[in-house]
């Protein structure tokens, strides 16, 4: 089952590229910007990511933020995530970014977007990965913060394909955004938001019904909810699961009790995803293997995950069709 996952061709639709920020890249670029970390090696910043809830892990997640100063960083950041999830066999990522978090620092925004991008570019070239890059909204912050974020991001539309919403999600209800969603909604990007990791189904519900969104980043707490599930089967409107994350948030206590398997067999429209790699123990392939060892899902479950991947990405239908015709190679052979 090893083997098979790690020929399986995938896409990554839920990836915080700020969340891929591995300790080594950290001090690397911290010493290239003489940024004093408060963590005397990689061992113990290694040590740091250990973390009982959802806010644990953001307060060190935005420390490590604060080392990306210049358009080479977000660049050399990219560029490490997408030769590991190449060696992952990953044929398309959708990155989220996180533009509050850095030009509340004084990053501009070109910074940031120029660094990713020229990255992207450079994958798709060597690696032939497809990308799309999708701009997030700090739910922590209020809605006038997100409406100039998204006014600031207009010079850069050609780049972004979606906008989303994510960080602290208790207490931070989709409906706060509700406007600043119209207006995105309006321009013509994608709708994704973060909903039902902690926060309650109502949330999904929200996002569905305020934000309009086209898919749930999360999604695990639609389980409480029959008639949740029903309209989410109903709709397809697909899930991008995050199995370690939710592991090492504490969502789940084990892998053994985490909803995937149940998820798939009710016909929701699951994928798999790393969400914060760095941070939470594996990149694509140790999440379907660690998910499968787990839950037994087989081959089947897992190649009707990798095919949603596909179908729930925001590419046109000729890179769709190449991608799924790749997939169905892989599965004639090794199904």
């Amino acid at each position: 089952m090893k083997s098979f996952i790690e020929g399986l061709p995938k896409a990554e639709l839920h990836l915080h590229i700020e969340g891929t920020f591995e300790p080594e890249l950290m001090f690397k670029i911290a010493t290239r910007n003489g940024i004093e970390l408060p963590y005397e090696s990689v061992e113990s910043l290694h040590k740091a990511y250990d973390f009982s809830e959802l806010q644990d892990f953001l307060d060190i997640y935005y420390q490590g933020m604060n080392v990306l100063l210049t358009e080479q960083d977000f660049f050399d950041l990219t560029r490490a995530y997408l030769i590991k999830v190449h060696a992952d066999n990953v044929r398309h990522v959708e990155i989220f970014f996180d533009p509050q978090g850095h030009t509340s620092r004084g990053v501009e925004f070109a910074t940031v977007i120029h660094g990713i991008h020229r990255a992207l570019v450079q994958a798709e070239a060597e690696f032939d990965i497809s990308s799309k890059i999708i701009m997030c909204f700090l739910r922590h912050l209020d809605e006038e913060d997100a409406q100039r974020t998204l006014q600031a991001a207009a010079e850069f539309k050609h780049l972004i394909a979606g906008v989303g919403l994510d960080s602290s999600e208790s207490g931070n209800p989709p409906e706060k955004f509700k406007r600043v969603f119209a207006q995105a909604r309006e321009q013509g990007y994608h709708i994704v938001a973060h909903a039902g990791e902690e926060g309650p189904p109502e949330y999904i519900i929200q996002a569905l019904d305020l934000l309009k969104v086209e898919r749930i980043d999360h999604g695990n707490t639609a389980m409480q909810d029959a008639a949740l599930i029903e309209r989410l089967v109903d709709e397809q409107i697909p899930l991008t699961v995050c199995p370690l994350s939710n592991l090492k948030l504490c969502v789940v206590d084990n892998l053994a009790q985490h909803p995937l398997r149940e998820m798939l067999d009710r016909g929701l429209r699951v994928t798999i995803n790393s969400d914060d790699p760095a941070y939470f123990g594996g990149y694509m392939n140790a999440n379907f293997i660690a998910v499968e060892n787990a839950l037994s899902l087989g081959k089947n479950r897992l190649a009707r995950l990798a095919r949603n991947g596909f179908e729930a990405a925001f590419i046109d239908d000729a890179r769709r069709q190449e991608l799924l015709a790749e997939l169905d190679r892989y599965l004639e052979v090794h199904l």
